[in-house]
């Protein structure tokens, strides 16, 4: 009797440690995924999901515009679809935008014929709005399974996690949001704010807005310089093909 129930109970602990890879931010057992730099790098990256989103993109463009920093934007496609104008500006002001779906699905629940379609779509999406982007690619909620992220490399792109979070997409306060930030900030950290909402556009996003400038403040004046993806993974040679 005994050995039916440890065999069915580390067949339980496998399939909850493989529900929290599918989804961890920094997990890498079923691929490798760019999450940051080595502790204690003194470079930063801000990302954002969820966008266009107006008018708070907009926004938060200016924000960095102040600051002289350049971010990286995962964009939902059929926001691009609605307003391309907004994915201009960002691509005129100097910052980077990836793949984040057409519609924002959990992809561990999609077929591979689903999954190719939704990330097609985005790229064709952004090729009409900006034409030639990055090869950056983020999962909606940060879920994925290996068959996932073998698609996403056949497709020529590069998964992006992090490995800090604001927390902000039910729009806290910005003290909030800054506070959940600063608690996870070792240096060389990926870090994932929302400029949209992925239900619907005109999400609320004035709250990371003011934590963004707030954030920038901060850490640029402890010494950390703000870089892109493509920046961090370039200076440091990081390669993500396997």
């Amino acid at each position: 009797m005994l050995a039916p129930v440890l065999a069915s109970a580390a067949a339980a602990t496998a399939a909850v440690a493989a529900g929290y890879q599918s989804m961890a931010p920094t997990g890498q057992l079923f691929g490798r995924t760019f999450t940051g730099l080595p502790r204690g790098t003194m470079q930063l990256a801000l990302t954002y999901d969820d966008g266009p989103n107006d008018p708070h993109t907009l926004r938060l463009l200016e924000v960095l515009a102040k600051h002289g920093v350049h971010a990286t934007f995962f964009l939902i496609g059929r926001y691009v679809h609605q307003r391309p104008d907004i994915v201009r500006e960002v691509v005129k002001a100097g910052h980077v935008v990836g793949n984040h779906t057409f519609t924002h699905p959990l992809l561990t629940f999609k077929s591979a014929a689903e999954l190719r379609l939704e990330l097609s779509s985005c790229r064709a999406a952004l090729e009409d709005a900006i034409g030639t982007h990055s090869n950056l690619f983020r999962p909606p909620f940060g879920g994925r399974r290996p068959a996932v992220l073998r698609i996403v490399r056949k497709l020529d792109l590069v998964p992006v996690m992090w490995n800090v979070t604001g927390y902000d997409w039910e729009a806290p306060p910005a003290s909030v949001i800054e506070q959940k930030v600063t608690k996870q900030m070792r240096g060389g950290d990926v870090i994932l704010l929302h400029d949209g909402g992925h239900k619907q556009m005109g999400a609320d996003r004035s709250q990371t807005v003011i934590a963004t400038d707030h954030l920038i403040t901060r850490y640029k004046q402890a010494g950390y310089a703000f870089v892109t993806i493509p920046q961090m993974m370039q200076k440091n040679s990081v390669a993500l093909s396997s």
